[in-house]
């Protein structure tokens, strides 16, 4: 039985920065597969990495996401960090997960509403206070 080729780090990685932008504008699959004259499955075949996406394919989705091409290889595998110093070297991908699950849209959506300043600082404190974490972190 022959193994199947797996996708590669950063296919799938512009396929989750898709997913994410298209999650962030409460877009369907359908909907940007419709955009593009697309399948919503190809478009969840670009998602998974699966499907490698070709350089005019990713321009027009950038349009039609509004996002500058740029967006969708931020963070990527194997890009060269910034030097840092003596700072711990940052890793975005946690946030990048947390932002691409359906709670992390949800919570970022809700929060970003709450107008007044005090009150987000409220909900920081409550969920830090929940979490178990302290303010200096």
């Amino acid at each position: 039985m022959a193994n199947k080729k797996q996708p590669n780090p950063i296919d799938i990685h512009v396929g989750s920065r898709v997913r994410l932008r298209r999650m962030m504008l409460g877009m369907s699959q359908e909907k940007l597969g419709d955009a593009l004259g697309i399948t919503f499955q190809q478009i969840q075949k670009y998602e998974k990495g699966t499907n490698r996406i070709g350089a005019s394919r990713l321009q027009n989705i950038a349009r039609v996401l509004n996002v500058p091409i740029s967006f969708f290889f931020e963070d990527a595998p194997g890009a060269d960090p910034a030097p840092t110093g003596m700072a711990e070297p940052q890793s975005a991908s946690f946030v990048v997960d947390f932002l691409s699950s359906a709670e992390g849209i949800q919570l970022n959506k809700a929060f970003v509403s709450v107008k007044d300043a005090k009150v987000r600082r409220k909900i920081i404190d409550l969920v830090r206070a929940v979490a178990g974490k302290d303010d200096t972190e």
